[in-house]
Formats: structure tokens, C-alpha cells, sequence
């Protein structure tokens, strides 16, 4: 069985899916339709740059979309479909896209309008994120409780064993990341991000998307789409929207999604998008697994090739 995975935020760089648009006439073209719908230069920023916006929380989100769309779009068209799907954090809605839930055109707007609501959030009341290395989740949660003294801090991605990511206000979180290295952490980094992601912080945020994705159409997913939040597959339209709902303000159960893939079948898991943060992660996990990835133009060609042999 066959899994695509679609990368989150800080998968994008500059020149991200130009080979894309150069050698797929149908790349090219959903690509075209989708910077069309966009208030903003969105090819020029995926092609061009400068880093520094397309990094923009607001501008990274439906970058990453269009990118993952229109991999995608080359898999789909050498046949090459997935049996489950599941995307980190962001990558969720690109996952709706190859579930059949939305086409991109709405994923796109939605995105849009998730990045722009976080970015505000994070205008608003603050906070930030850090990365936990070496330490599981019931030993990090009992290192950074004291914290909570100061200030809403929380387990926010179960990337994978020993990779989590903490959130919350500003103080809290820095306390919590001196707890966290008393507690035998390897190491802990500060994250470049504009709020509080996946934080009670992000209850601003959450309640403007809630209305514009109770306001959309989904239709039932073709193939099982596992969920950021409880980590349960998933094909009913109403059930996905509602896991969608807390996705800004509950954790990514990462570590538990690949999990779920795995024991749902799946063999072969393709990173469907830029990069190869996802693809990492599920090594640290599951070292046995096939993993393809699928981001560039050859990439995807020899994921194709690998699939199909």
C-alpha cells in the first residue's frame, strides 16, 4: 500500500516547484489557475523570492499547497494514487486535495486565510515555539509543568521519538526550554515562526478559520485521511471538517499518524511537496520504511518509476 505525506511550514524555499511549471504543461497550468485566485504574487514568490516573504507565515502556507497540488498532479497523472493520506499541520489541507475532499482551488483559500489568521494571532497576543530533542513526551510534560506558573506552554508536534516541539507564551516557553535541558533534553531550538502554533494562543485564529471552513463544501475523502489531532483515519466530509476545526489549537500527533499509516497497510510512503523534513522524521521512527520523495521534477519521476516497478 502506498501513503502520501505532505510537508508544513519551513519545507519552503526559493525556486520551489519551477521545475515543476517548466516540464509539466499540467503542473503549469494548475499552477497558472491557482496564482490567479491568489491576492498575492504567488509564483513570483515560489520562483523568485525574497526568502524573507515567502517565509511569511501567510505567503508560506498556500506556497506549500500549490507546490504539494501540483506534485500531486504528476503522480496522479502516471497513475501513481495513493491508498491513505495524511500532511503535517498545513500539510493537511493538501492531503484534503489528494483525498479528493477539496479541489486545490479551495485548498488554496483556505490556506490563504489560515496563514493570514496565525500571523494576526501571533501580532496579537505573542508567543513562540521551541524544538525539544532527546527527551520522550511523559518526560518533557512532567519537565515543563512548573513552567505553567508563568504562562500557557504546551506539548505542540509529536514529530517523532524524541523530537517534540513546545509552544505557548513567550515566557513560559523559555522557561519551559530551561527545564527541559535540566531534565537531560540533547538540545533545545528556538523556532523562527510568527505565534504560537498549535497553542491555545491560536484560539483567535482557529474561530475566523472555523467560519470559512464550516462555510465550505467537503466531500468525502476516496481513501482514508488520517488527522493532526487524534491521529484516526478518517473518510466522512463532516468528520474531517470537525477534526480541522481544533487542528490550530490541539497538537500534531505526527508520531502517532505514521503509526496509524503503518497500521493501516501502508508500505511505501511518498513525500508528496519540497523537501524532506517528513521523510527524516520517518526514518527516526520507522528506519525500515520505504520512503520516496516526490517534490522535484526527478524526484517525482523516479518515485513513479519506483512505484510502478
Amino acid at each position: 500500500m502506498v501513503g502520501f505525506i505532505f510537508p508544513g511550514q519551513g519545507s519552503q524555499a526559493v525556486g520551489m516547484a519551477r521545475d515543476l511549471y517548466e516540464g509539466s504543461a499540467g503542473a503549469r497550468a494548475l499552477l497558472d489557475e491557482l496564482a490567479a485566485a491568489a491576492d498575492f504574487p504567488l509564483l513570483r514568490l515560489m520562483f523568485e523570492g525574497p526568502t524573507e516573504e515567502l517565509t511569511r507565515t501567510e505567503n508560506a502556507q498556500p506556497a506549500l499547497l500549490a507546490h504539494s497540488a501540483a506534485a500531486h498532479l504528476l503522480l496522479r497523472e502516471a497513475g501513481v494514487t495513493p491508498d491513505a493520506v495524511a500532511g503535517h499541520s498545513l500539510g493537511e489541507y493538501s492531503a484534503l486535495v489528494a483525498a479528493g475532499c477539496l479541489p486545490a482551488l479551495e485548498a488554496l483559500k483556505l490556506v490563504r486565510l489560515r496563514g493570514l489568521c496565525m500571523a494576526a494571532a501571533g501580532r496579537e497576543v505573542g508567543g513562540r515555539m521551541a524544538a525539544v530533542l532527546g527527551l520522550e513526551a511523559a518526560a518533557l510534560e512532567q519537565a515543563i509543568a512548573p513552567a505553567r506558573e508563568v504562562g500557557v506552554v504546551v506539548l505542540a508536534n509529536h514529530n517523532a521519538p524524541g523530537q517534540i516541539v513546545i509552544s505557548g507564551d513567550e515566557p513560559a516557553v523559555k522557561r519551559a526550554s530551561e527545564l527541559a535541558s535540566e531534565a537531560g533534553a540533547k538540545r533545545v531550538l528556538p523556532l523562527n515562526v510568527s505565534g504560537a502554533f498549535h497553542s491555545p494562543l491560536m484560539a483567535p485564529a482557529a474561530q475566523k478559520l472555523g467560519a470559512a471552513l464550516t462555510a465550505t463544501v467537503f466531500t468525502d475523502a476516496t481513501v482514508p485521511l488520517v488527522s493532526n489531532v487524534d491521529a484516526a483515519a478518517r473518510t466522512e466530509a463532516d468528520d474531517i471538517r470537525a477534526a480541522l476545526l481544533s487542528q490550530l489549537t490541539s497538537a500534531v500527533r505526527w508520531e502517532q499518524c505514521l503509526a496509524r499509516l503503518l497500521e493501516l497497510g501502508v508500505t511505501d510512503f511518498v513525500e508528496v511537496g519540497p523537501g524532506t523534513v517528513l521523510a527524516n522524521m520517518l526514518k527516526r521512527s520507522t528506519p525500515a520504511a520505504r520512503v520516496h520523495g516526490a517534490g522535484a521534477l526527478d524526484s517525482i519521476q523516479a518515485a513513479i518509476a519506483a512505484l510502478q516497478g
